[in-house]
């Protein structure tokens, strides 16, 4: 009877044993498997990610270059440059520097074939300005700063009118002071064909400026004329320039007039 027990009990063993080696695969479709982490934890298996395709990838097209076939090109094109139209270049007839202090310059030109460029450069008065600042840090007080800055009487304008009747085509130059950009070097353009007068005029500063027109069409006589420069134009450019350590004021509030 014993021995019968013994048997069976080692039988029982060995079914426990068996069941508890045997796992079931898990089939395709039916989930994640779990793998075993070397701390002993298990986590989930990452699925590759697929990324969207917004294309169709097709078969690559085969060019075939037979004998006497020019060579394909690599994908962009070469423009040779326009030839300079020798009627489009523009020359300088007027160029004048001058120091001002209310006073005006003027001359007239009669403009049959736009544009007219004129193209200045200043050296305007500066001054030294002492303000009082409140500190946003440390003893967080009041402190007095100086700086170099434009005097505000110190402007130079440019003025296009029609001789005859006086209508202002265009007005511009410099001067923050008096409502102007506080570039010491531009350009301006002008585009209306009519019998032209051109004002300069400024105060406490020294302005260089020149006047470019195109010398055909402008001037229809048969008279041989020279230039001292002659180009062509491109966009026109303004520069701005920076205020010198040194102040220079020649100017005093008694003198100002509103122009």
């Amino acid at each position: 009877m014993t021995r019968v027990v013994s048997l069976l009990t080692g039988l029982l063993i060995i079914l426990l044993l068996c069941s508890a080696g045997c796992v079931t695969p898990p089939k395709p479709g039916t989930g994640s498997t779990t793998s075993v982490t070397p701390s002993g934890s298990s986590q989930g298996t990452q699925e590759p990610t697929v990324s969207q395709i917004y294309v169709n990838e097709v078969t690559p097209f085969e060019t075939v270059i037979l004998p006497g076939m020019e060579t394909p090109t690599s994908g962009y094109s070469i423009f040779s440059e326009s030839t300079p139209i020798p009627q489009d270049q523009s020359c300088l007839i007027n160029l004048k520097t001058q120091v001002y202090s209310y006073n005006k310059t003027a001359f007239a030109f009669n403009l049959k074939n736009p544009p007219m460029f004129i193209n200045y450069s200043v050296i305007p008065t500066n001054i030294t300005v002492t303000k009082l600042v409140t500190l946003k840090t440390g003893s967080k007080g009041e402190q007095t700063i100086r700086y170099s800055d434009y005097s505000p009487y110190s402007w130079f304008e440019i003025t296009v009118r029609n001789k005859t009747t006086g209508e202002i085509y265009l007005q511009d130059g410099f001067g923050p002071g008096k409502g102007y950009r506080s570039y010491t070097a531009g350009t301006v353009k002008i585009m209306k064909r009519d019998d032209l007068q051109i004002e300069f005029y400024g105060n406490a500063i020294t302005a260089t400026a020149g006047v470019w027109i195109k010398p055909y069409v402008n001037f229809n006589d048969n008279m041989t004329r020279t230039f001292s420069e002659c180009k062509y134009w491109e966009s026109p450019r303004d520069s701005l320039g920076y205020t010198t350590a040194t102040a220079t004021p020649t100017w005093t509030p008694g003198n100002v007039v509103n122009v």
